[in-house]
Protein backbone atom coordinates (compact mmCIF):
# COMPACT_ATOMS: atom_id res chain seq x y z
CA UNK A 1 0.00 0.00 0.00
CA UNK A 2 0.49 3.75 -0.28
CA UNK A 3 0.03 7.05 -0.53
CA UNK A 4 -0.30 9.34 -4.18
CA UNK A 5 0.63 12.95 -4.44
CA UNK A 6 0.13 14.61 -7.00
CA UNK A 7 1.95 18.33 -7.11
CA UNK A 8 0.77 20.87 -9.64
CA UNK A 9 -0.23 17.92 -11.92
CA UNK A 10 -1.19 19.58 -15.96
CA UNK A 11 -2.45 17.83 -19.00
CA UNK A 12 -2.09 19.83 -22.38
CA UNK A 13 -2.63 18.50 -25.41
CA UNK A 14 -1.17 19.49 -28.98
CA UNK A 15 -3.73 21.50 -29.71
CA UNK A 16 -3.70 23.33 -26.60
CA UNK A 17 -6.02 21.74 -24.49
CA UNK A 18 -5.47 21.68 -20.97
CA UNK A 19 -8.00 18.63 -19.73
CA UNK A 20 -6.16 19.25 -16.20
CA UNK A 21 -5.06 22.04 -14.27
CA UNK A 22 -2.75 22.37 -11.31
CA UNK A 23 -4.24 19.69 -9.75
CA UNK A 24 -2.33 19.09 -6.22
CA UNK A 25 -3.88 16.30 -4.11
CA UNK A 26 -2.29 14.10 -1.62
CA UNK A 27 -4.16 11.00 -1.34
CA UNK A 28 -3.14 8.71 1.98
CA UNK A 29 -2.54 5.28 2.48
CA UNK A 30 -5.28 3.00 2.61
CA UNK A 31 -7.61 5.82 1.68
CA UNK A 32 -10.62 5.66 -0.95
CA UNK A 33 -10.71 9.32 -2.99
CA UNK A 34 -13.48 9.66 -5.40
CA UNK A 35 -12.81 12.22 -8.30
CA UNK A 36 -16.54 13.34 -9.53
CA UNK A 37 -17.23 15.84 -12.13
CA UNK A 38 -19.29 16.23 -15.33
CA UNK A 39 -18.43 14.35 -18.52
CA UNK A 40 -14.96 16.13 -19.60
CA UNK A 41 -13.98 17.60 -16.86
CA UNK A 42 -10.35 15.76 -16.55
CA UNK A 43 -11.32 13.32 -13.70
CA UNK A 44 -10.40 10.53 -16.26
CA UNK A 45 -7.64 12.23 -17.98
CA UNK A 46 -5.82 12.53 -14.46
CA UNK A 47 -6.46 9.15 -13.58
CA UNK A 48 -4.67 8.16 -16.49
CA UNK A 49 -1.91 10.05 -15.90
CA UNK A 50 -1.54 8.52 -12.55
CA UNK A 51 -1.43 4.74 -13.80
CA UNK A 52 1.09 6.08 -16.93
CA UNK A 53 -1.43 5.29 -19.47
CA UNK A 54 -1.22 9.21 -20.12
CA UNK A 55 1.61 11.57 -20.61
CA UNK A 56 2.02 14.14 -17.52
CA UNK A 57 2.91 17.72 -18.94
CA UNK A 58 4.04 18.89 -15.98
CA UNK A 59 4.46 18.50 -12.49
CA UNK A 60 5.00 15.15 -10.06
CA UNK A 61 2.76 12.38 -9.58
CA UNK A 62 4.22 10.10 -6.28
CA UNK A 63 2.97 6.85 -5.07
CA UNK A 64 4.57 5.94 -2.02
CA UNK A 65 8.16 7.52 -2.06
CA UNK A 66 8.68 7.29 -5.69
CA UNK A 67 8.70 9.74 -8.26
CA UNK A 68 6.35 7.65 -11.05
CA UNK A 69 6.47 10.23 -14.29
CA UNK A 70 8.42 8.27 -16.30
CA UNK A 71 7.68 5.38 -14.99
CA UNK A 72 6.40 2.35 -17.42
CA UNK A 73 2.43 1.69 -16.26
CA UNK A 74 3.51 -1.97 -15.42
CA UNK A 75 5.91 -1.00 -12.86
CA UNK A 76 3.70 1.33 -11.13
CA UNK A 77 2.46 -1.51 -9.00
CA UNK A 78 -1.38 -0.33 -9.42
CA UNK A 79 -4.16 -1.75 -10.59
CA UNK A 80 -7.02 -0.92 -12.84
CA UNK A 81 -10.36 -1.49 -12.94
CA UNK A 82 -12.01 -0.07 -16.42
CA UNK A 83 -16.04 0.46 -17.21
CA UNK A 84 -15.60 -2.11 -19.82
CA UNK A 85 -14.56 -5.56 -18.15
CA UNK A 86 -11.88 -6.48 -20.47
CA UNK A 87 -12.52 -10.11 -19.55
CA UNK A 88 -10.85 -13.14 -22.17
CA UNK A 89 -14.24 -15.19 -23.59
CA UNK A 90 -12.16 -18.57 -23.98
CA UNK A 91 -10.81 -18.84 -20.64
CA UNK A 92 -12.77 -19.33 -17.09
CA UNK A 93 -12.93 -16.88 -14.41
CA UNK A 94 -9.94 -18.33 -12.69
CA UNK A 95 -7.62 -18.31 -15.89
CA UNK A 96 -9.11 -14.65 -16.29
CA UNK A 97 -7.97 -13.77 -12.48
CA UNK A 98 -4.92 -15.77 -12.75
CA UNK A 99 -3.69 -14.29 -15.91
CA UNK A 100 -1.88 -11.55 -14.84
CA UNK A 101 -0.06 -13.23 -11.88
CA UNK A 102 0.79 -16.26 -14.72
CA UNK A 103 2.79 -13.26 -17.24
CA UNK A 104 4.80 -12.35 -13.57
CA UNK A 105 5.90 -15.90 -13.53
CA UNK A 106 4.61 -16.13 -9.81
CA UNK A 107 4.55 -20.07 -8.29
CA UNK A 108 1.52 -22.19 -9.27
CA UNK A 109 0.67 -22.89 -5.85
CA UNK A 110 0.65 -18.78 -4.62
CA UNK A 111 -1.60 -18.11 -7.99
CA UNK A 112 -4.28 -20.57 -6.44
CA UNK A 113 -3.89 -19.25 -3.55
CA UNK A 114 -4.39 -15.83 -4.42
CA UNK A 115 -7.27 -16.40 -6.66
CA UNK A 116 -9.19 -18.65 -4.33
CA UNK A 117 -8.46 -15.90 -1.55
CA UNK A 118 -9.94 -12.79 -3.80
CA UNK A 119 -12.95 -15.64 -5.05
CA UNK A 120 -14.02 -16.43 -1.30
CA UNK A 121 -13.70 -12.52 -1.13
CA UNK A 122 -15.72 -11.57 -3.98
CA UNK A 123 -18.29 -14.52 -3.45
CA UNK A 124 -17.05 -16.23 -6.79
CA UNK A 125 -16.55 -19.31 -5.76
CA UNK A 126 -18.80 -21.37 -7.01
CA UNK A 127 -17.90 -19.68 -10.58
CA UNK A 128 -14.15 -20.03 -11.07
CA UNK A 129 -14.68 -22.99 -13.66
CA UNK A 130 -17.57 -20.67 -16.00
CA UNK A 131 -16.81 -18.65 -18.82
CA UNK A 132 -17.72 -14.66 -18.67
CA UNK A 133 -21.00 -15.43 -21.30
CA UNK A 134 -21.98 -17.42 -18.38
CA UNK A 135 -22.39 -14.96 -15.62
CA UNK A 136 -24.14 -11.77 -15.53
CA UNK A 137 -22.86 -8.07 -15.37
CA UNK A 138 -22.65 -7.84 -11.71
CA UNK A 139 -20.61 -11.35 -12.03
CA UNK A 140 -18.74 -9.69 -14.50
CA UNK A 141 -17.32 -6.81 -12.62
CA UNK A 142 -16.46 -8.67 -9.80
CA UNK A 143 -14.34 -10.93 -12.00
CA UNK A 144 -12.95 -7.75 -13.18
CA UNK A 145 -11.89 -6.83 -9.75
CA UNK A 146 -10.54 -10.13 -8.96
CA UNK A 147 -7.78 -9.84 -11.36
CA UNK A 148 -6.94 -6.41 -9.26
CA UNK A 149 -7.34 -7.91 -6.30
CA UNK A 150 -5.27 -10.60 -6.85
CA UNK A 151 -2.57 -8.70 -7.53
CA UNK A 152 -2.16 -7.22 -4.30
CA UNK A 153 -0.74 -3.87 -5.81
CA UNK A 154 -0.27 -0.44 -4.23
CA UNK A 155 -3.37 0.61 -5.20
CA UNK A 156 -6.47 0.64 -7.30
CA UNK A 157 -7.34 2.93 -9.68
CA UNK A 158 -11.13 2.27 -10.96
CA UNK A 159 -12.53 3.84 -13.93
CA UNK A 160 -16.24 3.98 -13.92
CA UNK A 161 -16.13 0.45 -13.12
CA UNK A 162 -20.21 0.33 -12.93
CA UNK A 163 -21.54 2.42 -15.80
CA UNK A 164 -22.68 -0.50 -17.66
CA UNK A 165 -24.78 -2.17 -14.78
CA UNK A 166 -28.53 -1.23 -14.16
CA UNK A 167 -29.57 0.43 -11.21
CA UNK A 168 -30.19 -2.02 -8.93
CA UNK A 169 -26.79 -3.70 -9.55
CA UNK A 170 -25.47 -0.10 -8.96
CA UNK A 171 -26.30 0.00 -5.67
CA UNK A 172 -25.46 -3.89 -4.87
CA UNK A 173 -22.13 -2.95 -6.20
CA UNK A 174 -20.89 0.13 -5.00
CA UNK A 175 -21.78 -1.35 -1.40
CA UNK A 176 -19.26 -4.55 -2.62
CA UNK A 177 -16.77 -2.07 -3.38
CA UNK A 178 -16.77 -0.25 -0.53
CA UNK A 179 -16.63 -3.37 1.88
CA UNK A 180 -14.08 -4.83 0.08
CA UNK A 181 -11.17 -1.78 0.29
CA UNK A 182 -12.24 -1.45 3.61
CA UNK A 183 -11.31 -5.19 4.12
CA UNK A 184 -8.17 -4.43 2.34
CA UNK A 185 -7.08 -1.30 3.20
CA UNK A 186 -5.28 -0.51 -0.22
CA UNK A 187 -5.24 2.83 -1.34
CA UNK A 188 -8.22 3.53 -4.17
CA UNK A 189 -8.75 6.22 -6.53
CA UNK A 190 -12.34 5.68 -8.38
CA UNK A 191 -13.45 7.89 -10.87
CA UNK A 192 -16.98 8.57 -11.53
CA UNK A 193 -19.58 11.27 -12.85
CA UNK A 194 -22.51 10.09 -10.44
CA UNK A 195 -22.68 12.36 -7.69
CA UNK A 196 -24.41 9.66 -5.23
CA UNK A 197 -21.17 7.11 -5.76
CA UNK A 198 -19.18 9.70 -4.94
CA UNK A 199 -21.35 10.53 -1.72
CA UNK A 200 -21.67 6.54 -0.40
CA UNK A 201 -18.65 5.69 -1.11
CA UNK A 202 -15.38 7.74 -0.41
CA UNK A 203 -13.23 8.18 2.55
CA UNK A 204 -13.14 11.92 0.51
CA UNK A 205 -14.74 13.29 -2.78
CA UNK A 206 -12.31 15.58 -5.03
CA UNK A 207 -15.06 17.44 -7.14
CA UNK A 208 -13.82 18.77 -10.31
CA UNK A 209 -14.66 21.13 -12.71
CA UNK A 210 -13.23 22.07 -16.18
CA UNK A 211 -9.84 20.13 -15.36
CA UNK A 212 -9.26 21.91 -12.17
CA UNK A 213 -9.87 20.62 -8.38
CA UNK A 214 -12.78 22.97 -7.24
CA UNK A 215 -13.46 21.45 -3.60
CA UNK A 216 -11.89 17.83 -1.96
CA UNK A 217 -13.52 16.52 1.42
CA UNK A 218 -15.38 14.40 3.41
CA UNK A 219 -18.91 13.45 1.60
CA UNK A 220 -20.92 15.14 4.86
CA UNK A 221 -18.68 18.42 4.71
CA UNK A 222 -18.97 18.66 0.69
CA UNK A 223 -22.64 18.67 1.47
CA UNK A 224 -22.97 21.05 3.97
CA UNK A 225 -20.10 23.22 3.58
CA UNK A 226 -20.05 23.88 -0.21
CA UNK A 227 -16.82 26.03 -1.51
CA UNK A 228 -18.46 27.46 -4.58
CA UNK A 229 -21.60 27.68 -6.66
CA UNK A 230 -20.70 24.59 -8.55
CA UNK A 231 -19.77 22.00 -5.88
CA UNK A 232 -23.40 23.32 -3.86
CA UNK A 233 -25.31 22.52 -7.36
CA UNK A 234 -23.10 19.48 -8.33
CA UNK A 235 -23.34 17.44 -4.63
CA UNK A 236 -27.10 16.75 -3.40
CA UNK A 237 -29.82 15.20 -5.37
CA UNK A 238 -32.53 16.94 -6.20
CA UNK A 239 -29.96 19.62 -6.70
CA UNK A 240 -29.86 22.57 -4.57
CA UNK A 241 -32.05 25.39 -5.73
CA UNK A 242 -30.23 28.81 -6.64
CA UNK A 243 -31.44 31.58 -7.35
CA UNK A 244 -30.81 35.48 -6.97
CA UNK A 245 -31.84 37.36 -3.90
CA UNK A 246 -31.33 40.36 -1.12
CA UNK A 247 -29.63 40.72 1.53
CA UNK A 248 -31.02 43.38 3.47
CA UNK A 249 -30.59 44.78 7.86
CA UNK A 250 -33.00 43.54 9.82
CA UNK A 251 -32.44 45.28 13.10
CA UNK A 252 -28.98 44.26 13.98
CA UNK A 253 -29.25 41.08 12.24
CA UNK A 254 -30.03 40.25 8.70
CA UNK A 255 -32.74 39.00 6.42
CA UNK A 256 -32.74 37.60 2.51
CA UNK A 257 -35.64 38.74 0.16
CA UNK A 258 -36.99 37.52 -3.12
CA UNK A 259 -39.79 36.81 -4.22
CA UNK A 260 -41.82 39.42 -2.38
CA UNK A 261 -40.76 37.08 0.37
CA UNK A 262 -38.40 37.70 3.27
CA UNK A 263 -36.64 35.30 5.68
CA UNK A 264 -34.78 36.32 8.93
CA UNK A 265 -31.59 34.91 9.06
CA UNK A 266 -30.76 33.15 11.94
CA UNK A 267 -27.89 35.09 14.08
CA UNK A 268 -25.87 31.72 13.76
CA UNK A 269 -25.33 31.51 10.38
CA UNK A 270 -24.57 35.04 10.22
CA UNK A 271 -21.87 34.62 13.30
CA UNK A 272 -20.83 31.60 10.78
CA UNK A 273 -20.69 33.73 7.78
CA UNK A 274 -19.36 37.30 9.23
CA UNK A 275 -18.65 38.17 5.21
CA UNK A 276 -22.05 38.54 4.75
CA UNK A 277 -22.66 41.58 6.35
CA UNK A 278 -20.42 43.32 3.73
CA UNK A 279 -23.19 42.29 1.12
CA UNK A 280 -25.92 43.72 3.26
CA UNK A 281 -28.55 45.67 0.20
CA UNK A 282 -26.53 43.56 -2.43
CA UNK A 283 -27.79 40.46 -4.64
CA UNK A 284 -26.46 37.12 -3.52
CA UNK A 285 -27.02 33.97 -4.69
CA UNK A 286 -29.20 32.20 -2.20
CA UNK A 287 -29.07 28.34 -2.15
CA UNK A 288 -31.90 26.25 -0.65
CA UNK A 289 -31.37 22.62 -0.38
CA UNK A 290 -35.26 20.47 -1.37
CA UNK A 291 -34.54 18.59 1.91
CA UNK A 292 -34.48 21.92 3.44
CA UNK A 293 -38.27 22.74 3.12
CA UNK A 294 -41.21 20.81 4.50
CA UNK A 295 -44.97 21.36 4.20
CA UNK A 296 -46.11 24.23 6.73
CA UNK A 297 -49.25 22.21 7.10
CA UNK A 298 -46.73 19.48 9.00
CA UNK A 299 -44.83 22.05 11.32
CA UNK A 300 -47.40 23.68 12.94
CA UNK A 301 -44.84 25.91 15.35
CA UNK A 302 -42.62 27.27 12.18
CA UNK A 303 -42.49 31.15 12.87
CA UNK A 304 -43.79 33.44 10.14
CA UNK A 305 -40.18 34.81 9.34
CA UNK A 306 -39.14 31.12 8.17
CA UNK A 307 -42.51 30.61 5.41
CA UNK A 308 -43.04 30.90 1.87
CA UNK A 309 -46.05 30.67 0.11
CA UNK A 310 -46.16 29.03 -3.73
CA UNK A 311 -48.28 26.88 -5.46
CA UNK A 312 -47.36 23.35 -6.27
CA UNK A 313 -46.56 22.69 -10.45
CA UNK A 314 -46.16 19.22 -10.32
CA UNK A 315 -46.09 16.55 -7.82
CA UNK A 316 -43.71 13.55 -7.61
CA UNK A 317 -44.45 10.59 -4.94
CA UNK A 318 -41.90 8.74 -4.56
CA UNK A 319 -43.35 6.43 -1.46
CA UNK A 320 -40.81 7.69 1.36
CA UNK A 321 -40.75 11.44 0.24
CA UNK A 322 -43.03 13.71 -2.33
CA UNK A 323 -41.24 15.91 -4.15
CA UNK A 324 -42.97 19.19 -5.41
CA UNK A 325 -42.19 21.29 -8.16
CA UNK A 326 -42.81 25.52 -7.31
CA UNK A 327 -42.64 29.06 -8.94
CA UNK A 328 -41.14 31.60 -7.05
CA UNK A 329 -40.81 35.01 -8.62
CA UNK A 330 -37.10 35.63 -8.39
CA UNK A 331 -34.37 34.87 -11.11
CA UNK A 332 -32.56 32.21 -11.24
CA UNK A 333 -28.47 32.24 -10.89
CA UNK A 334 -27.12 32.61 -13.93
CA UNK A 335 -23.43 32.88 -13.34
CA UNK A 336 -20.98 30.91 -15.05
CA UNK A 337 -21.26 28.23 -12.79
CA UNK A 338 -24.92 28.03 -12.96
CA UNK A 339 -24.42 27.86 -16.77
CA UNK A 340 -22.22 24.72 -16.63
CA UNK A 341 -24.64 23.07 -14.01
CA UNK A 342 -27.15 22.91 -16.16
CA UNK A 343 -25.13 22.19 -19.58
CA UNK A 344 -24.99 18.92 -17.74
CA UNK A 345 -28.35 18.84 -16.64
CA UNK A 346 -28.99 19.12 -20.77
CA UNK A 347 -30.02 21.63 -23.39
CA UNK A 348 -33.81 21.13 -22.51
CA UNK A 349 -33.10 22.36 -18.84
CA UNK A 350 -30.54 25.29 -20.21
CA UNK A 351 -33.61 26.84 -22.25
CA UNK A 352 -36.51 26.29 -19.49
CA UNK A 353 -34.14 28.42 -17.26
CA UNK A 354 -33.68 31.05 -19.70
CA UNK A 355 -37.54 31.38 -19.89
CA UNK A 356 -37.40 31.59 -16.21
CA UNK A 357 -35.20 33.89 -16.37
CA UNK A 358 -36.15 36.52 -18.93
CA UNK A 359 -39.98 36.28 -16.62
CA UNK A 360 -38.09 36.54 -13.25
CA UNK A 361 -39.23 33.08 -11.87
CA UNK A 362 -37.85 30.29 -11.02
CA UNK A 363 -38.86 26.52 -10.36
CA UNK A 364 -37.51 25.02 -7.34
CA UNK A 365 -38.09 21.89 -5.51
CA UNK A 366 -38.85 20.62 -2.13
CA UNK A 367 -38.59 17.11 -0.83
CA UNK A 368 -41.92 16.89 1.25
CA UNK A 369 -42.84 14.54 4.07
CA UNK A 370 -45.01 11.61 2.51
CA UNK A 371 -47.87 12.84 4.69
CA UNK A 372 -47.98 15.62 2.67
CA UNK A 373 -51.67 15.94 1.04
CA UNK A 374 -50.56 18.89 -1.40
CA UNK A 375 -52.15 17.75 -5.11
CA UNK A 376 -51.28 19.82 -8.47
CA UNK A 377 -52.22 23.01 -8.69
CA UNK A 378 -52.66 23.15 -4.74
CA UNK A 379 -50.99 26.65 -2.82
CA UNK A 380 -48.79 25.55 -0.33
CA UNK A 381 -47.06 27.16 2.21
CA UNK A 382 -43.12 26.04 2.83
CA UNK A 383 -41.56 26.16 6.11
CA UNK A 384 -37.60 26.91 5.37
CA UNK A 385 -34.83 25.56 7.70
CA UNK A 386 -33.37 28.90 7.60
CA UNK A 387 -30.35 27.20 9.69
CA UNK A 388 -29.25 25.81 6.44
CA UNK A 389 -29.12 28.33 4.04
CA UNK A 390 -25.89 28.58 1.96
CA UNK A 391 -25.13 32.40 0.02
CA UNK A 392 -22.83 32.61 -2.83
CA UNK A 393 -20.89 36.12 -4.18
CA UNK A 394 -22.72 36.57 -7.96
CA UNK A 395 -19.46 38.15 -8.79
CA UNK A 396 -16.66 34.57 -8.97
CA UNK A 397 -19.54 31.69 -7.57
CA UNK A 398 -17.77 31.81 -3.86
CA UNK A 399 -18.99 31.03 -0.53
CA UNK A 400 -19.74 33.57 1.55
CA UNK A 401 -18.05 33.05 4.66
CA UNK A 402 -14.90 35.02 5.79
CA UNK A 403 -13.75 38.61 5.39
CA UNK A 404 -10.33 37.11 5.78
CA UNK A 405 -10.68 34.14 3.41
CA UNK A 406 -13.11 34.92 0.97
CA UNK A 407 -14.85 31.91 -1.53
CA UNK A 408 -13.22 28.98 1.48
CA UNK A 409 -15.27 26.81 3.29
Amino acid sequence: MAEIVLEDVWKIYPDGTEAVRSLDLEIGDGEFVVFVGPSGCGKTTALRMIAGLEEISRGTVRIGDQVVNEVPPKARDIAMVFQNYALYPHMSVFDNMAFGLKLQKVDKDEITQRVNEAARILGLDELLKRKPAALSGGQRQRVAMGRAIVRKPKAYLMDEPLSNLDAKLRVQMRSEISRIQRDLGVTTIYVTHDQTEAMTMGDRVAVIRKGMLQQVDTPQNLYDRPMNLFVAGFIGSPAMNLFDATLVADGDGLAVEFGGFRLAVPAQVVQERPALRAFTDKVVVLGIRPESMEDASLAHDAPPERRIRTTVDLREALGHEVVVHCTIQAPPAMTEDARELMADIGAEAIEDQHAHAQGGSTTILARLDPRTSVRKGDPVELVVDTDALHFFDPADGSSIRDRANQGTA
